[in-house]
């Protein structure tokens, strides 16, 4: 591998927007000196659309970050970034400010951490527009209004008005995108712009970044683990592993003739829709999953984590579905005097014991909230949610609290359900503690034995989530939601924070061990491909209704909905030369081909 890979591209004469040469990036830490970027270089053209792509850790967004001057002062950066001739490097917080913004924005991965709780989304994008335009208040009311309006959010008027929590994944991330293009930056850096959004949503969104690159010749940096999404948009792409550049090549060149094994790999682990593997593994060395404990201490702990399921079988029936839903119905107050919300309509369904049932939809449609409702997160407004045969819609927490062992979620966004106090080892081991499951030596073996499963090695337990990339907290959310072994796992978009390899070898543990625990799962995801992968049935919701229910095959792959089809063509493929053509059926409401 190395340190600085040439670029085959040709931007022109022209100086370029970006410039980036021998960049070096180096963090102090418990365990010493972190050398997260040892030595890139790579330039970006007005108007050119740059992916960087490679593993979670690899050094994507620590880079990114480096160009607007965000890391922390404890940081140490060597190597040159030039925006349009301007060395950042020898700039001072004051002046990095000017910049940012105006010349250089930001569409952050995690929007529930990018946006302030306190105030309401309008607040802030107009705020951002006031830091760096002299407008007046009524002015800057005007303008946020229509910048929601311009990235997809219904009602701008009234989402003006909200506040971030009141908002969905997919709706936060698009109001931080709102922000970012505010005030017609020279170039964005989109670290993960469309992780929360579903297909059809992210369809619109890249087509709203490729439109700024066409009529503003923005220049877009795009840190994304999603193949789609870099065969949609991108011109060039460079990969990363460890801190370096492997390969940087032109889109097409890349996919259809990459030159490293690294990125051979990389490729090879995407999933794809109608392609389900056979066997359902996506890594070609079943060796890499590892679901069996290494040690005598880790097979003492998971044996005395399933001695522990006697306890729970006095508070569940056998034979029951391990999830019934009927009748369920779920409505937010409105403000004074305005109707109710009915965020989900009349929703039933059910979920066998070693089930995995997919639900898709767009954001907002209500998967989440069905997902929060199964576990008595959210009270339901009428109807009933039944757990192993045991109707929990009127529990009390007490009553409640054995079968709490039979569950458990995997959140969208790991930053929010971390605690930034908490090292990586307590959070993981939260649940054992708190269900007096394990203790001593076990306990420690328990939290060991997690890790593992989800690729993380041993001396991640005594970091915090703060030290971690998104997708690594992604998979310490994952290992806490498998602590206690439970019968019946909520998912909520529980890969979306992953890189491809990365999610190859979490979908393989999750088929690993739901095949040999045979626990139920409702899998909530807007990655079509993944669900196809994963799903034994799959349902579908719009607007907070089922539209459509079946086996995987039946809904795939021979959908009856409109709705349900307009999903699928939405959906990107890693192929540059098919995707192209999907785009063109997409943007003219025509069914969008598939691969062969």
């Amino acid at each position: 591998m190395s340190a600085e890979a040439t670029s085959p591209y040709t931007p022109g004469s022209s100086e370029p927007v970006l410039s980036i040469s021998d960049l070096r990036i180096t963090f102090s830490t418990d365990d010493g000196i972190v050398e997260a970027v040892k030595g890139i270089g790579f330039d970006v053209a007005a108007g050119e659309i740059l992916a960087i792509v490679g593993e979670s850790g690899s050094g994507k967004s620590v880079t990114s970050m480096s160009v607007p001057g965000l890391l922390p002062k404890t940081t140490k950066i060597s190597g040159q970034r030039r925006l349009e001739g301007t060395d950042l490097g020898g700039l001072s917080d004051k002046q990095l400010r000017k910049h940012r913004g105006s010349d250089v924005a930001m569409i952050f991965q995690e929007p529930m951490t990018a946006l302030n709780p306190m105030y309401t989304v309008g607040w802030q994008i107009r705020e951002a527009l006031r830091a760096h335009e002299d407008l007046a208040k009524s002015a800057a009311n005007a303008r946020a209004i229509e910048l929601l309006e311009l990235v997809g959010i219904p009602d701008p008027p009234e989402r003006f008005k909200q506040y971030p929590h009141q908002l969905s994944g997919g709706l936060r991330q698009r109001v931080v995108i709102a922000m970012a293009i505010a005030c017609d930056p020279k170039i964005i850096i989109a670290d993960e712009p469309t992780t929360a959004l579903d297909v059809t949503v992210q369809a619109e969104i890249l087509g709203l970044l490729r439109k700024l690159r066409d009529t503003l010749d923005t220049a877009i940096v795009l840190i994304t683990h999603d193949m789609g999404v870099v065969a949609d948009l991108a011109d060039r792409v460079v990969v990363m592993y460890q801190g370096e550049i492997v390969e940087q090549a032109p889109v097409a060149q890349l996919f259809s003739n990459p030159t490293q094994d690294y990125t051979r790999r990389l490729l090879a682990a995407v999933p794809v829709l109608g392609q389900r593997p056979e066997g359902q593994r996506l890594l070609d060395d079943p060796g890499q999953v590892r679901t069996a404990p290494a040690t005598a201490e880790e097979a003492a702990a998971a044996e005395q984590i399933k001695a522990a399921e006697t306890e729970l079988q006095a508070h569940i029936e056998e034979g029951a579905s391990a999830l019934e839903i009927n009748n369920l119905v779920l409505e937010f107050p409105g403000k004074a005097r305005q109707h109710k919300i009915r965020a989900v309509d009349d929703v039933s369904l059910y979920i066998n014991r070693g089930e995995i049932l997919g639900l898709v939809g767009e954001s907002g449609s209500g998967k989440s909230t069905v997902g929060r409702c199964a576990i008595r997160l959210l009270k339901p407004t009428s109807g009933t949610v039944s757990i192993a045969g045991k109707n929990i819609t009127s529990m009390s927490n007490k009553e409640l609290r054995p079968l709490r062992r039979y569950f458990s979620i995997v959140f969208q966004d790991p930053a929010s359900t971390l605690d930034p106090k908490m090292t990586i080892g307590e959070s993981i081991g939260e649940p054992i503690v708190l269900h007096k499951a394990l203790s001593g030596k076990d306990y420690t073996a328990r939290v060991t034995s997690l890790l593992d499963q989800v690729q993380l090695s041993g001396h991640y337990r005594n970091r915090y989530p703060h030290e971690l990339s998104g997708g690594q907290r992604q998979r310490v959310a994952i290992a806490r939601a498998l602590a206690l072994d439970p019968k019946l796992l909520i998912a909520d978009e529980p890969t979306s924070a992953l890189d491809v390899s990365v999610q190859a070898r979490v979908l393989d543990l999750f088929l690993d061990l739901q095949q040999s625990l045979q626990f139920a799962c409702l899998f909530i995801s807007h990655d079509l491909a993944v669900v196809d992968l994963l799903a034994d049935r799959v349902a579908v919701m719009q607007k907070g209704k089922l539209v459509e229910v079946g086996t995987r095959d039946q809904v795939l792959h021979e959908p009856q909905q409109e709705y349900t089809k307009r999903l699928l063509s939405a959906a990107p493929v890693a192929d540059p030369a098919l995707q192209a053509q999907r785009r063109q059926a997409w943007e003219a409401g025509r069914v969008a081909p598939v691969a062969d």
